[in-house]
């Protein structure tokens, strides 16, 4: 029994040792795989010896204590860390530890705590990979892919790196290790509450700070932080710009005043130049009327050109106002863009904003020279430039046309039949009949050149003398006759004999004699009406005045046979 109680004593207290070592070191099963606290013992070279209470102390390599984005470690003896115990005893009897699994299994705790609470993380981006970036969670490595850095895509990422930066979990897996996080749904977020809070305080008339994000050929979209306005080409600047390209390139901070802002859409119209001075105040008296200016050329249209007098003042010269002499010329064949002119000012509508411009009021006018220099009456020599249905039109000295009517032509033939007689490039000799220096006309004359025949026939023509005329034409109304040498002269149908009956167009032939009476000259129509009923009714009167009337018993018959028989008599002698 004494053997007995012997070892029953001795049991006792092993058992309780047991118990105590138990619980004082715990047992493979319990620590393995946890993370425990330790004290740094010794730092020798690259590796940290960590004392874990165990009956061994571990190694732990000292990079594993790198601060985010690999920072320098910050470790000295005698500081109290955490780390991951793998197993009690390796082959050197040394227990494994693990500082980046202690910090994983606490960053993992911490950030599925996060992710269910759908909160943001901090985290570091510290490398790249395939299809975007590593990002350092506080020991857990996450990955950030290309889209979700930012709300605009990010040609440079290096500002980005080694900067700690909220993030937000999108999708984790413990058992894969695998964590991916946005750092873009954190910007939109916070666009989503800074534009809230700048739509509520936006007012037209407000200057605003902005960064271009999007260029469009009508214009520009700034981001003025959380909300987008459109700087529109018209109010980039107070000068013309065609593209706001010009003036404006994407990523660029600018200036800007809200012109406009409807709350109901949330489109904000936003303008650059307001904040400018208006350069269009005080225009008239800047620019009189009459006055002339140096200017560029900035567009040029079908219609005229666009010439800048001073950055944000544009005028234009129309094509009408362009050259003296090129008509019908596209504006781009006289000046070309970016070319500096000399132009007078025309007219000035400060309402519409609008300098009408002249180009040829500042060159010699070609058509007061030519007055000046070939008065009326002047001959010149010509080269015919153009042919139309109503005349010729001649090349004149500076650069000029005149026109010589189709009535010019010729005195005697028809304007068709003159014009006929000439074509494109004939060299003529010409007389200055008129200058219009207002309508840019000049009259020519080439039949002016030689006196008009007509008056030296017409001169030796009287009104009542009977004249012999040749028959040249036959019509209804009556006769053509050349009278003299070869003029037109015409006997209507009532006027071709006395008696009624032979007033017939038809009894006369081509080239047939007949003698009539001159009852018209008229030198405006260069015509001269005659009559072979007046013409017998006179040798009817003197016939009778000479040979007795009928009332004395002799016949009409009897009166005018005696005055043809005399009359063939005198022409027998």
């Amino acid at each position: 029994m004494a053997q007995a109680a012997t070892n029953l004593a001795t049991q006792a207290p092993k058992e309780s040792f047991a118990d105590l070592l138990a619980e004082s070191l715990g047992t493979g099963d319990s620590l393995e795989g946890t993370v425990v606290k330790g004290r740094v013992v010794a730092i020798e070279n690259d590796m940290v010896l960590i004392d874990v209470g165990l009956k061994s102390e571990g190694r732990v390599a000292l990079k594993e204590f790198a601060g985010p984005g690999n920072q320098a470690p910050e470790l000295k003896v005698g500081d109290t860390v955490e780390v991951y115990l793998e197993r009690f005893e390796d082959k050197n009897g040394e227990a494994m530890l693990s500082r980046e699994k202690a910090k994983r299994e606490e960053a993992w705790t911490q950030l599925e705590k996060a992710f269910n609470d759908q909160q943001r993380v901090a985290g570091v981006i510290f490398g790249r990979v395939k299809g975007g970036f590593t990002v350092d969670l506080n020991g857990a490595v996450a990955f950030l892919p290309g889209s979700q850095v930012d709300i605009r895509p990010v040609r440079d990422i290096s500002p980005l790196l080694g900067t700690p930066q909220p993030f937000q979990i999108l999708k984790m897996d413990r058992s894969r290790g695998n964590i991916v996080v946005s750092r873009r749904a954190v910007l939109e977020e916070s666009r989503a509450e800074a534009r809230s809070e700048l739509v509520a305080n936006l007012k037209e008339g407000q200057v605003l700070q902005g960064v271009v994000k999007n260029i469009t050929d009508y214009g520009a979209f700034v981001d003025l932080g959380g909300v987008d306005g459109l700087l529109h080409v018209t109010d980039i600047a107070w000068r013309r710009i065609n593209h706001p390209s010009e003036a404006l390139q994407i990523g660029q901070t600018v200036t800007v005043q809200v012109i406009r802002f409807n709350p109901e859409t949330q489109r904000i119209s936003l303008g650059m130049k307001q904040l400018e001075a208006d350069p269009w105040e005080g225009v008239e008296a800047k620019y009189p009327v009459g006055a002339k200016f140096k200017g560029r050329v900035t567009n040029i249209t079908d219609y005229g050109a666009f010439v800048e007098l001073e950055p944000g003042i544009e005028g234009l010269v129309h094509v009408s106002e362009m050259s003296w002499t090129k008509k019908n010329v596209h504006p781009g064949k006289i000046v070309s863009t970016s070319q500096e002119v000399e132009v007078m000012v025309l007219d000035v509508d400060p309402q519409k904003r609008r300098i009408s411009l002249g180009l040829k009021q500042c060159l010699e006018n070609p058509w007061e020279s030519f007055v000046d220099k070939f008065p009326a009456g002047t001959e010149l020599e010509g080269e015919v430039k153009n042919i139309t249905e109503f005349g010729l039109f001649v090349g004149l000295p500076g650069d000029i046309d005149g026109m010589v009517h189709m009535s010019d032509i010729d005195w005697n033939k028809s304007g068709e039949e003159a014009i006929a007689e000439y074509k494109k490039g004939d060299r003529v000799r010409v007389k200055v009949l008129d200058v219009d220096v207002e309508k840019e006309r000049i009259s020519l004359g080439i039949k002016q050149l030689s006196n008009d025949p007509f008056e030296s026939a017409a001169a030796g023509l009287r009104k009542g003398e009977v004249v012999t005329c040749t028959v040249t034409a036959v019509n209804e109304n009556g006769i053509e006759v050349a009278v003299g040498d070869g003029y037109t002269g015409f006997i209507r149908k009532a006027d071709l004999a006395r008696e009624r009956s032979e007033q017939r167009p038809d009894r006369f032939a081509v080239g047939e004699k007949v003698d009539a009476k001159v009852t018209q000259v008229d030198r405006a129509t260069r015509r001269i009406s005659l009559s072979v009923k007046a013409r017998e009714m006179e040798e009817e009167k003197q016939a009778m005045a000479e040979f007795g009337s009928s009332d004395s018993g002799a016949s009409l018959g009897d009166i005018l046979g005696a005055a043809l028989r005399r009359k063939q008599k005198e022409g027998d002698e």
